[in-house]
């Protein structure tokens, strides 16, 4: 019998990933599904709000989903779950389902709480993540680096989704759009800057944080609302937060060595 838990585990995980590929599906367009940019009257297309990403970005959903999908591979070659996180995997599979058909169906503010609440579901499995270290690189590589970029990604998609909303509702940044989306992207330094010394210098949240950054820079270079002033406060924080990533990976690479120089002493 004590096995049947850990079964029926594999199982619901591996049944939420599909679901959430299928809903994906349904994001692009397919299964009569309207693209995501298209959809709920296109207030989140790469040219709706000063803090949406050029279109390119959402390509790093397909390593993510590449990597949930191998991580429900290996969770059923692994079979236990020491770091207590595949039922947040479930729940962020199912709350990634629900944003995309939320949104088909015109709800925006609706996703905006769906985002939030899938973002809380992931900073919670990141501190579990950082509590115990995985027993190998190839569970560093699915659990952590997958969860990562799903962290990152999801930070930078969350205030988009807002904005998007916002705008809905009539919000145009009191006249001010670029200061009110400097505001923002400063929040998401704080973010940036406060995982990256939080997770030590944790590589996979930083580079979808970045990555989204930089499509936003892109974004307000080359398309519509052209703003300089957004592209440069958004590849200021990107910077920032390379910097600080690296910085305290490097220290704590050298407290590692130091430590295990005292050990050896």
């Amino acid at each position: 019998m004590s096995g049947q838990p850990a079964l029926v585990r594999r199982v619901v995980v591996t049944l939420a990933y599909v679901g959430c590929v299928a809903g994906s599906l349904i994001g692009v367009g397919l299964f009569g599904g309207t693209p995501i940019a298209e959809a709920a009257d296109g207030l989140l297309a790469a040219d709706s709000t000063h803090l949406a990403p050029a279109s390119p970005a959402f390509s790093v959903w397909s390593v993510i989903y590449t990597g949930l999908g191998a991580y429900t591979l290996w969770q059923w070659w692994d079979r236990t779950d020491p770091r207590r996180i595949a039922w947040l995997v479930v729940a962020s599979l199912v709350l990634n389902a629900a944003w995309i058909l939320v949104v088909q169906a015109g709800l925006v503010w609706a996703s905006v709480a769906v985002i939030v609440a899938l973002l809380v579901v992931l900073a919670e499995t990141f501190r579990r993540l950082l509590a115990v270290p995985p027993r190998s690189v190839l569970e560093a590589v699915v659990a952590d680096g997958t969860l990562g970029l799903y962290l990152g990604w999801v930070c930078v998609a969350t205030c988009a989704n807002a904005a998007a909303a916002l705008l809905g509702a009539g919000f145009t940044g009191a006249g001010q759009p670029q200061w009110w989306a400097v505001g923002v992207l400063a929040a998401v330094g704080v973010v940036g800057v406060a995982l990256a010394v939080v997770g030590r210098g944790r590589v996979a949240v930083a580079a979808t944080i970045v990555w989204g950054l930089a499509w936003i820079v892109v974004a307000r270079t080359s398309g519509e609302p052209e703003s300089p002033t957004t592209a440069v406060a958004a590849g200021v924080v990107a910077a920032l937060v390379v910097v600080v990533t690296i910085v305290t990976r490097l220290r704590v690479g050298v407290a590692t060595r130091v430590r295990g120089q005292d050990t050896t002493a």
